[in-house]
């Protein structure tokens, strides 16, 4: 079963699809009709931001070199001369990737290829990404978001750790939300494992979590999504599933669709909203740091209403 994931990938793939040198996948999708019609979304003005907060409260535990960011002051508030003024300063230091944050379309390859059949050893430990940079996706992450929320439909706080997200509740989910995910969407997929994080911490919350399974792969190249995020930390059902594979949702979302996924993501207060007004689609707007050969990046989402 192992190599279940890779049929499915080439049956799935994008390569070619945009052109021998293109380094956007499915972010293509998105044209300046669908941003427009993305911005007749917002009727009351409501914002939400979408990101947990960048510190060293945060979920990381150490695993695969991830740490929770380091806040340094490098400057103290201080009398300047003249007239006294004062400025402070400060650093971070952190993985990219430790908090709400982008996979590029350089974070994943299998069989030495990356996304539309650039090389793996594009991305070295001295250059880092030389193809499929996350920073060209800056200026494209703009569109109709779309919330399914997964563990309302199930009637819970939280779906439990292994737990799968099936087409199936997907389509549910959009049956009992009266809403519809697009052509060129932001889907946006609500397990509650954010929610499990604030009520019992980070114990435990990265060994395991609930998440799409690889059967919606084939459910979001139909749809033709333009990008899937979550509130858990890697999109998909962990454990997988699959004797024998890793991560095998990020493999073909990635490097064989050439989709960006957005992990982390704080959907509380956006979903509340959204029961509350019945509306489930929204503005949606994610760049990621201009960071020059990155694989992937911090973020600060953000849905209008």
């Amino acid at each position: 079963m192992s190599a279940d994931f890779k049929d499915l990938g080439a049956e799935l793939s994008n390569w070619g699809r945009w052109g021998p040198d293109d380094q956007l996948g499915t972010l293509n999708l998105i044209g300046p009709q669908h941003v427009c019609a993305a911005a007749a979304e917002v009727a009351s003005g409501k914002v939400f931001q979408l990101s947990i907060p960048v510190g060293k409260d945060g979920p990381q535990s150490g695993m695969g070199g991830r740490l929770n960011p380091v806040h340094l002051m490098s400057m103290q508030p201080q009398d300047w001369d003249p007239h006294g003024l004062q400025v402070s300063d400060d650093w971070i230091i952190m993985p990219l990737q430790s908090g709400t944050q982008w996979d590029g379309l350089s974070h994943i390859g299998y069989d030495n290829k990356l996304y539309n059949g650039y090389a793996a050893d594009d991305v070295s430990t001295r250059c880092g990404a030389r193809r499929l940079a996350v920073d060209a996706m800056t200026d494209r992450i703009v569109g109709r978001g779309v919330l399914l929320d997964i563990a309302r439909l199930h009637g819970t706080d939280w779906l439990a750790a292994g737990t799968a997200v099936t087409p199936a509740d997907l389509e549910a989910a959009e049956r009992a939300q009266g809403v519809t995910v697009g052509e060129a969407d932001f889907l946006l997929v609500r397990t509650g494992w954010r929610t499990r994080f604030l009520a019992e911490g980070r114990d435990g919350w990265m060994s395991g979590e609930p998440g799409l399974n690889l059967d919606c792969a084939r459910w979001l190249h139909q749809r033709a999504v333009a990008a899937v995020g979550s509130d858990n930390w890697g999109i998909e059902v962990m454990p997988s599933g699959i004797d024998g594979a890793i991560m095998p949702v990020h493999c073909v979302l990635i490097r064989d669709m050439g989709m960006p996924l957005a992990e982390i993501l704080d959907l509380e207060a956006l979903a509340q909203d959204c029961v509350a007004d019945g509306r489930w689609s929204f503005l949606f707007v994610a760049p990621p740091l201009h960071i020059s050969n990155a694989v992937g990046s911090p973020v600060t989402p953000i849905a209008i209403k």
